[in-house]
């Protein structure tokens, strides 16, 4: 006679796989996702919204998961964002589930509109909805980063302080907002996209030895390089004055997702971010070089409440949701072996203190920082365990069209 076998316990990649499905279904109101689960300290820190890229990198994980709640929540938070766009066709930066306000933050925020633009052609493209939905609202939105975007050079310009990165001091034309527009230029067919991705390398990488064409690409890369020495990644930011020399991992990344820089380029930058041991002990701290107040681009704001100094939240701090990136970055690139172990401490930082999905990490102390149970950890860890599953076996069920995460 068989003997009965006892059930196994799962594997560490089957458990973070159920542990971020589970938060993702605890955080999700029938209006959209939330940016964290409910806590009094949430609440009052305005964590419980739908944020327009937090939400979006969510829907990324979340259509095609096969999940009935998660695949009706991502056209849900798609439906919640839409429905507060500005007149203008700005995407919020958040908005209340209630449909209560739409917050804008100070100098705009850029970023939520293209993330909105990338979650709806994935949706789409996964065959969740039908083709016309949203149209309206897509062609708002892109009118609104055609405004934005500078006639000659194609990328997009802005404020400092109006990306995710929004108590930073990035301005002019910054890198991990034009590594989006290239995303979203791909996957919409837009013109210029080809010009875009060409003044995207002359002034984000100034240290190759072709020169661009446009004149005014000439005197700005001249500017950028002046006195400083190539470390192998692109700036952070470009503008007539000053340029980002801190090292901008979340925005590297995003460009070599995003196809914005070739496949030898990307991986000088995947090996410059590891050799900086960013993701030592956890992936990945977001800034390489972090701003102190004797720095020429210290700003007061980064000070207040004590929150963006050096090597805390987006000045250095450790970020569980970029290091889910930083896994499908090696994955798609090819570094299997060096993904592999990047995801096991992924789900090591996501798992301390039984699955806190911890916000951030202070980058020397690993002190806890922001929030716990944050919805795009969870989001993020299911787009690294799917990235090195597949370096393993065929998909397990047909990848729609995304750049960013296929």
């Amino acid at each position: 006679m068989n003997a009965v076998l006892a059930p196994q316990p799962p594997t560490s990649h089957e458990l973070a796989r159920e542990r971020a499905i589970a938060l993702l279904r605890r955080n999700l109101t029938p209006q959209g996702m939330l940016a964290a689960s409910r806590t009094q300290q949430a609440e009052a820190r305005r964590y419980t919204r739908i944020f327009g890229r937090d939400a979006a990198i969510c829907i990324l994980a979340m259509t095609g998961s096969g999940d009935p709640l998660l695949e009706q929540g991502a056209i849900a938070s798609l439906d919640a964002l839409a429905a507060q766009q500005a007149g203008n066709g700005q995407i919020a930066k958040y908005v209340d589930p209630e449909g209560a306000g739409a917050d804008f933050w100070y100098v705009g925020c850029i970023d939520a509109t293209l993330w909105w633009l990338i979650a709806v052609d994935h949706v789409r493209s996964a065959g969740q909805v039908e083709p016309e939905r949203w149209a309206v609202q897509i062609d708002k939105a892109l009118a609104w980063l055609h405004a934005q975007e500078h006639p000659h050079f194609r990328l997009l310009q802005q404020n400092e302080a109006s990306d995710w990165a929004d108590i930073m001091p990035r301005s002019g034309f910054v890198l991990y907002t034009n590594a989006l527009w290239v995303e979203v230029k791909q996957r919409y067919g837009l013109e210029q996209a080809e010009a875009t991705r060409q003044h995207f390398g002359d002034l984000f990488d100034p240290f190759t030895p072709q020169l661009p064409s446009y004149p005014r690409a000439r005197l700005m890369r001249h500017y950028a390089r002046r006195g400083q020495t190539h470390d192998g990644l692109l700036l952070s930011f470009v503008n007539l004055s000053v340029c980002g020399m801190e090292g901008d991992v979340f925005g590297n990344i995003l460009a070599v997702l995003s196809g914005a820089v070739d496949e030898q380029a990307g991986i000088r930058i995947l090996e410059t971010i590891h050799a900086a041991s960013a993701s030592d002990p956890y992936p990945v701290r977001v800034v390489l070089r972090p701003l102190d107040k004797g720095h020429k681009l210290w700003r007061a704001y980064m000070g207040r409440h004590k929150q963006n100094l050096p090597h805390q939240y987006h000045n250095g701090g450790i970020w569980p949701f970029v290091g889910g990136f930083w896994v499908v970055a090696l994955a798609r690139l090819g570094l299997a072996d060096l993904a592999r172990q990047e995801l096991e401490r992924l789900i090591a930082m996501n798992d301390e203190d039984d699955w806190r999905f911890t916000e951030w990490f202070h980058g020397q102390s690993l002190a806890r920082g922001g929030m716990p149970g944050q919805s795009w950890n969870a989001a993020a860890l299911l787009l690294a365990l799917d990235a090195v599953e597949k370096l393993e076996r065929p998909p397990r069920r047909p990848a729609a069209k995304v750049a960013v995460v296929a």
